[in-house]
């Protein structure tokens, strides 16, 4: 992909994600040196599992879906990330291999910075490594959350949780109720939770009838979080 430096319009939206911000005009023109913007069409892949950990990037624009490959070959959606949200920190800190895929959902524009570089910025003053420290245990909550609803509890209750996540990252407040702000079908619902599609239709339709939420054409709007919460039983999110 080709790439250009960055405006520093498009650095200073750094400053608003959970990595970098907030960050000075003086940190920012730092970063504004040594970063590139690359963009990716929807659907090229941006890195594969198993590729080094040769560089961060933060999201200017579009989606980027994280996915892996199960041992049976199944594909599992593990997350979705949008504009603001930062990818590829882990593999970057420590320079091992990819332990997903990144691909562009949507036409999308990013800021990469290189490993070396990334290393360099946060070494030059000790609490922009603190502010990496708190990313990375929020990563490792991320996981053990969702180890937890795997180990524990049944596929119309992983469901009911995956979309209360989901309303809680991407959730827009409407008159109906609230609207995930992605299109997810249920094929695709089925990969988040590593599930066959039929057992997502059944779970849905359970979902439906008791009213917590409404589903159509991979639109999903969360009618009662509290109902949706009460059908997943205890577990916290």
């Amino acid at each position: 992909m080709a790439a250009r430096r960055p405006t520093l319009a498009e650095t200073r939206f750094l400053s608003g994600t959970e990595t970098f911000g907030p960050l000075s005009d003086d940190e920012l023109r730092e970063i504004q040196a040594i970063a590139e913007v690359v963009e990716y069409p929807a659907g090229s892949l941006i890195f594969e599992r198993g590729a080094p950990g040769d560089a961060v990037y933060a999201i200017i624009r579009g989606r980027v879906d994280i996915r892996t490959i199960w041992a049976d070959g199944r594909e599992i959606k593990l997350n979705i990330q949008d504009a603001g949200h930062v990818i590829g920190e882990i593999g970057a800190i420590d320079g091992g291999e990819r332990t997903a895929a990144a691909v562009a959902a949507a036409d999308t524009r990013l800021l990469r910075i290189g490993r070396d570089n990334m290393l360099r910025f946060l070494d030059a003053k000790p609490g922009r490594w603190t502010r990496m420290a708190s990313l990375l245990c929020q990563r490792i909550r991320w996981t053990s959350d969702r180890i937890e609803a795997t180990v524990f509890l049944d596929i119309p209750r992983r469901l009911a949780h995956q979309i209360a996540v989901l309303a809680d990252a991407y959730g827009n407040l409407t008159p109906a109720g609230i609207e995930i702000d992605t299109k997810l079908t249920q094929d695709e619902l089925a990969r988040m939770l590593g599930v066959t599609r039929e057992s997502v239709n059944k779970g849905l339709r359970q979902l439906t009838d008791l009213k917590a939420i409404r589903y159509h054409r991979g639109v999903i709007v969360v009618l009662s979080l509290d109902v949706l919460r009460e059908f997943r039983g205890p577990f916290d999110t």
